[in-house]
């Protein structure tokens, strides 16, 4: 049996995964002998090449992903496991990785995850220690220090209004294939245009990179009028379900064939596209999915850029990153001119510009200021809180512009000088989540910080550097020490690894943090985390 990788890296092959939604509550529940029930069906599917299970979907407490996985494994069919950041601390990550590993589970994909919503005694404390990126990162250092052998995909959406939402999104996107995302499934969308434009962008930043193609996996759901209310209605983040659609939905509400026909037609476009497969949600029978599938085979090879030109549910104003082709697609070739306009924004404030002005001057290596306060900082008392006068400093300065919360480890120079513990419900320091709605936070009303600061270096030219500090893991070891003395010490995230440390490489010349050390290394150990 050829494993999910295997298959994948064929670019002959046009591959097809099946989403299982886990259930609340023990596997003997009725709820749960149905999903079990369905996925023994799915196992005797032949077009199912892996059955995808998910990690407390929307933030609910669920049955972990295993309970259901083993059978389906164990029956001779891949299983991929969602593995999220929302509920389990860094050292909870790698343990989960450990089990999954253990148990003969290697395709994962990586989330950040959805902020937790109900749970026993009221809502829970998000965890969020580290984001997609970071749990990338810990993947594939784990696959190349404990030799482990995860196959590692990445959720990626580009369904977004504003260009400060979808262009982030983008370079997201390229920071996780860079750090080792090996697939990438695209969020629930029913835009060809935009499906198009992710495949345009990653060609045209060099992605897929070598040695092995990364492949593009569509996301296609199977709809209802009920659930396309549900999707409209903004209940799960980074879903977007347009008014025109919503419409049509609602008219065509008791015509079962016009949401299985949706449904294959999406299947023809990716494959059109040239995507190497389909994710499929929302299948609640197999025969649901056999319809779809033999719907869409039953298309002539042409049909595609019809349904293309058919399923075109963006929202008024809404942002492309490349103009029409004449066929209702990207054109790859043309991009769109505000991508390089300097606009102007109300982002750009004096706090701003004061706050990128004393950190060249101060806080840039080499600079007689940098010197200077390292020097300060390595003979005070206590060089971890530094000289009380400018611990004082640091605490009343950063508390008024930026809400600091003490982290020791900042981030503030990453993020166009924005605080993300302050400023983002799941303290995402490598690009945004995919939940805002709007701009806004899915979380609380407020714009998002990484919208915030892609206007602000776009204002300067700059918006490709929005994620050049990326990997960045935040060193909890330095909470409550000072972040400016860590920052003049080289303790903090942004300095450089010394070369007893490693200097292993990851994507395009990126080093990443050590994050798995070895317990036989002898001497001293290293810190658990560094980062250039």
């Amino acid at each position: 049996m050829l494993s999910l990788r295997e298959m994948m890296g064929d670019p002959r092959s046009f591959l097809c995964g099946v989403e299982l939604v886990s259930t609340r509550g023990t596997m003997q529940d009725a709820r749960a002998v149905a999903t079990r029930n369905l996925a023994s069906e799915l196992v005797k599917v032949r077009e199912v090449d892996w059955v995808s299970i998910t990690d407390n979907a929307g933030g609910n407490p669920m049955l972990g992903p295993l309970a259901l996985g083993k059978p389906v494994l164990y029956a001779g069919k891949e299983v991929l496991i969602h593995l999220s950041c929302k509920d389990f601390n860094r050292n909870g990550l790698e343990s989960q990785a450990w089990l999954l590993a253990s148990e003969g589970f290697h395709n994962i994909l990586a989330l950040s995850g959805d902020y937790p919503a109900g749970g026993y005694g009221g809502a829970p404390k998000p965890v969020f220690d580290i984001d997609s990126v970071g749990l990338l990162q810990l993947l594939s250092d784990m696959n190349r220090r404990r030799k482990t052998s995860f196959f590692l995909g990445a959720v990626a959406t580009n369904f977004k209004l504003r260009e400060n939402e979808v262009v982030p999104q983008l370079l997201k996107l390229e920071k996780k294939i860079d750090v080792g995302a090996e697939f990438v499934v695209g969020q629930i969308g029913y835009d060809a245009r935009k499906s198009h434009e992710m495949k345009a962008w990653l060609d045209l930043k060099g992605r897929p990179t070598p040695p092995a193609p990364v492949a593009l996996v569509g996301n296609v759901f199977l709809l209802s009028a009920k659930v396309a209310r549900f999707f409209h209605g903004g209940k799960i983040p980074g879903v977007v379900v347009s008014d025109a659609l919503l419409a049509e939905c609602e008219r065509r509400a008791r015509d079962r064939n016009y949401f299985l026909d949706l449904a294959a037609k999406q299947v023809a476009i990716f494959r059109g596209l040239g995507y190497r497969g389909v994710y499929l949600g929302g299948i609640d029978s197999v025969e649901d999915l056999l319809a779809v599938l033999e719907r869409a085979r039953a298309f002539g090879p042409g049909d595609w850029k019809t349904f293309a030109r058919e399923i075109r549910y963006s929202r008024p104003g809404e942002f492309f990153c490349f103009a029409e082709s004449p066929d209702g697609l990207a054109d790859p070739t043309r991009l769109n001119p505000e991508l390089a306009a300097r606009a102007k924004t109300s982002n750009v404030t004096l706090s701003y510009r004061l706050s990128k002005w004393i950190h060249d001057k101060a806080f840039t290596p080499g600079t007689a200021l940098f010197e200077m306060g390292a020097r300060l900082y390595r003979k005070a008392a206590d060089p971890a809180q530094g000289p009380p006068v400018l611990r004082d400093l640091e605490h009343v300065t950063k508390a008024a512009l930026f809400r600091c919360k003490d982290c020791g480890d900042c981030s503030l120079p990453d993020i166009a000088y924005l605080c993300p513990e302050s400023q983002c419900a799941k303290n995402q320091r490598n690009g945004p989540c995919g939940g805002t709605r709007d701009g806004k936070c899915e979380v609380a009303e407020f714009e998002c910080i990484w919208a915030r600061a892609y206007d602000r270096l776009k204002f300067e030219g700059r918006a490709a550097e929005l994620l050049a500090h990326a990997p960045a893991v935040q060193d909890q070891g330095l909470r409550g020490t000072s972040s400016w003395g860590n920052a003049f010490l080289g303790k903090d995230h942004h300095a450089p690894p010394s070369p007893a440390k490693g200097s292993a490489t990851a994507g395009k010349g990126a080093c990443p943090p050590k994050l798995v050390p070895e317990p036989s290394e002898g001497g001293p150990k290293p810190d658990p985390v560094t980062h250039v």
